[in-house]
């Protein structure tokens, strides 16, 4: 049976999941970013380091990887879906509303940067389109460890989160053409014309894009309701990889990367009900498939280079950080933004980011950057990623000495759909319609959702905003913004349901606001004891507002009657909720008996 076996795949498969189990754990406790743990862990066990003496000991064969081949096809999905899901976060109402910053301020900061490094780099000797190349590639930051450090900080709502993630979307975006011109050049070393090259290469790309594009309007929320009517999750999760992966392969059939193609189905999906079931799906599979990618980036790093010319790497990561802090502050100043705002701003994203590692590694092997200036060029970009922690450090603390932070106003907020304060709420039939109404009436956001597919189509048809999920869903209720949110507002009917959605709420959230619908007393008196804050029985409310109506129609003056009423309301809940805490502590104490602990033993 073993003969049959591959045994180095699985070596391979078993270094990988045990960098993720038990060694990026490790770093995370320790304070730092998960992706250093894995570019730092595949540079340690990859060929170019430990892995180059597994034929010497052959015990290392099992705790390193000689052959990158084993695993860089799994790797490059976590390229392809970290793009879809900023397509996922981008609908067009918010590319519009954040459009100023973000091509603004976003694309001088490339197109500058870009220009600037290509400029110093061409100086050096380099050829002008690999100087082109390396310069567009070291102008982007690390969106995955900069938006990390300012979540982890909870300061995404602050002027430095939002003027962040707006650069950081413009440079995502830039991704896009970056990979072109490489595939462009790199298809270009037989000598033919590079115009008529770049010509076929945006002809290819508009007919994909118009194919993708065509197609998805017509079946992809076609689809998702069909699946969605299962309400089978793991169907969900094969649809979702289905349409990654096939808006992928279209785009690589017309010599693009398969990050576009999911790209545009991701900014397709953001303007459907799916979109945040989509989220949390497919989240886990997102972060394994990203440390996958940055454990085979590490694996490419060369140990020799950064011990071979440590001053040199020392001095471009400085030179690096300067120039590309320096432009950032002055158009962050530009745009009007506080002096501490462009400081802090522009010290995160000095480095280097991830997609320098796709870029140059697209480059490397399809022959247009030598190998050696690939290899150093790599080492420089883990160096600068690895300084970004203690540069947040640095710039938050130079900030406070400056001024205050300030948050923008509403205007100028660009951070991806923040929520705060707002209500959710669960089910949205005839109840939560209308509780969707009187909190649009008084001024409160809310986020409704519903699990029943074909009602959420027919209320998107008519203009509500209603998301397709299942609210007993951790990741679910954590995309719908549980976390910051004022309360929770429970609509729907199905006791069992119901009793889910609570549980699930009061595990990530003991003290937010939940409110429930209950179907009679006894199921009141259920959802105080596990944890509501307010129950509303349906029968009781039905005979209160009954005798409301009656007391007026028999002479009794409106106010009085409605203050009789709420007194009635009032009593019938103190009562619901000290039986329900009678019930509680009798079960506890019940508990306690049959067990022996605190019985008196004669």
């Amino acid at each position: 049976m073993s003969a049959s076996v591959n045994m180095p795949v699985y070596a391979d498969a078993l270094v990988v999941l045990g960098t993720a189990g038990i060694v990026v754990p490790l770093v995370h406790r320790w304070g730092l970013s998960p992706v250093l743990g894995y570019l730092g862990v595949g540079a340690l066990l990859g060929p170019l380091g430990l892995g180059a003496f597994a034929g010497k000991l052959p015990l290392l064969q099992w705790i390193t990887i000689t052959d990158t081949q084993s695993v860089t096809g799994i790797a490059d999905l976590g390229v392809v879906f970290l793009l879809f899901l900023i397509g996922l976060e981008l609908p067009y109402e918010r590319l519009r509303a954040i459009r100023r910053l973000v091509f603004g301020l976003g694309g001088l900061q490339v197109i500058i940067t870009s220009t600037l490094l290509s400029v110093i780099i061409a100086a050096t000797g380099q050829k002008p389109q690999i100087a082109m190349l390396l310069g567009a590639c070291l102008a982007l930051s690390s969106t995955a460890i900069v938006l990390e450090v300012i979540s982890s900080q909870r300061r995404m709502a602050t002027s430095v989160g939002r003027t962040s993630f707006a650069v950081l979307l413009a440079q995502d975006l830039a991704v896009i053409p970056i990979l072109t011109f490489v595939s462009v050049v790199g298809g270009d070393k037989a000598g033919g014309s590079v115009l008529a090259s770049v010509a076929l290469a945006l002809t290819q790309a508009g007919a994909a894009v118009a194919v993708i594009v065509v197609v998805g309007r017509r079946l992809l929320r076609p689809l998702f309701r069909h699946v969605a009517r299962t309400q089978s999750s793991e169907l969900f999760m094969a649809a979702i990889l289905f349409v990654i992966v096939a808006t992928g392969v279209v785009a690589a059939l017309a010599n693009m990367s398969m990050a576009l193609g999911a790209f545009v189905a991701g900014l397709m999906l953001a303007e459907t009900e799916y979109r945040k079931a989509i989220e949390s799906t497919i989240e886990p599979f997102k972060g394994l498939l990203l440390g996958v990618f940055f454990f085979t980036v590490g694996m490419g790093l060369d140990v020799g280079v950064l011990l071979s010319q440590p001053w040199l790497l020392l001095a471009s990561a400085l030179g690096l950080i300067v120039i590309k802090a320096g432009v950032l502050a002055g158009l962050v100043r530009l745009f009007k933004l506080p002096l501490p705002v462009a400081i802090e701003t522009g010290l995160l994203l000095g480095p280097s980011g991830e997609f320098a590692f796709v870029g140059i590694g697209l480059a490397a092997t399809l022959g247009v950057v030598p190998q050696s200036v690939a290899s150093f060029t790599l080492a420089l970009t883990s160096l600068t990623m690895a300084l970004i922690p203690l540069l947040a450090i640095a710039a938050k603390r130079l900030a406070a000495l400056l001024a205050k932070p300030r948050v923008l106003d509403a205007a100028s907020a660009i951070a991806p759909e923040p929520q705060t304060r707002h209500a959710i709420i669960v089910g949205h039939g005839r109840v939560g319609k209308v509780v969707c109404t009187m909190l649009k009436r008084h001024g409160i956001k809310y986020t409704a959702v519903d699990h029943d597919a074909n009602a959420v189509s027919e209320d998107r048809a008519l203009g509500h905003a209603v998301y397709y999920g299942n609210a007993a869903d951790e990741k679910f209720l954590q995309q719908c913004g549980l976390m910051e949110a004022a309360g929770v507002i429970v609509t729907i009917h199905t006791r069992s349901a119901i009793d889910r959605v609570v549980r699930q709420v009061r595990t990530q959230r003991p003290e937010i606001l939940v409110v429930a619908r209950a179907r009679d007393e006894e199921h009141a008196r259920h959802l105080y004891g596990i944890g509501v804050t307010d129950a509303v029985p349906e029968t009781v409310e039905a005979s209160l507002q009954l005798s409301e109506a009656a007391l007026v129609g028999l002479g009794i003056p409106t106010g009085f009657a409605i203050a009789s009423i709420h007194e009635q309301r009032d009593e019938y809940r103190a009562m619901l909720q000290h039986a329900a805490n009678a019930a509680g502590a009798s079960g506890k104490h019940s508990l306690r008996a049959k067990s022996g602990v605190g019985t008196v033993q004669h």
